[in-house]
C-alpha cells in the first residue's frame, strides 16, 4: 500500500496547521488504546491517523471536538435550577393547579434525573 501523504488529507481538512493537529490528536488517542478504523500495515500511530482521516474513516470534526474538550482546562457544568416544574398529565397537559390548591408536586434534582435516564433499557429491535 502506497504511502499517505499530506495532499491526500487536505481536501478533507481545510488548513495544513489543523491537519497536523488533528493527525496528531488520533495518534495520541491511538498510543492511549483507541480502537483503530483501519488496519495497521506495520505503520507508526502518526501514519494510521493520516490514513484514518484521508480514507474518512474518522470524523475531522469529531476529532476536532475530542481535541478542545482534551485541551480544556475549565468544564462548565450545568447547575440544577431551583424552580418547581409542575408534572404533566397522561394526554400531556398541564395539571390544573389554580383550580386545585391541594396539589403537590413533586421535584426531581437534575442529577436524580440523569441517574434515571442512564437506568433506562433501550427497547429491543423486532425484525417485523
Amino acid at each position: 500500500m502506497a504511502r499517505v501523504t499530506v495532499e491526500d488529507c487536505v481536501d478533507k481538512v481545510e488548513n495544513r496547521f489543523n491537519l497536523v493537529l488533528l493527525a496528531a490528536h488520533r495518534a495520541r488517542m491511538i498510543s492511549t488504546g483507541a480502537e483503530l478504523t483501519v488496519d495497521r500495515d506495520n505503520d507508526k500511530n502518526p501514519v494510521v491517523s493520516l490514513r484514518e482521516i484521508a480514507d474518512e474513516t474518522i470524523s475531522p470534526d469529531d476529532l476536532k471536538e475530542e481535541l478542545i474538550h482534551s485541551l480544556q482546562k475549565y468544564v462548565e457544568v450545568d447547575e440544577p435550577e431551583t424552580a418547581i416544574v409542575p408534572l404533566l398529565e397522561n394526554n400531556g397537559a398541564l395539571a390544573p393547579a389554580a383550580d386545585q390548591p391541594d396539589v403537590t408536586f413533586d421535584q426531581m434534582s437534575e442529577d436524580d434525573l440523569l441517574a434515571g435516564l442512564e437506568g433506562l433499557v433501550p427497547p429491543e429491535r423486532s425484525d417485523d
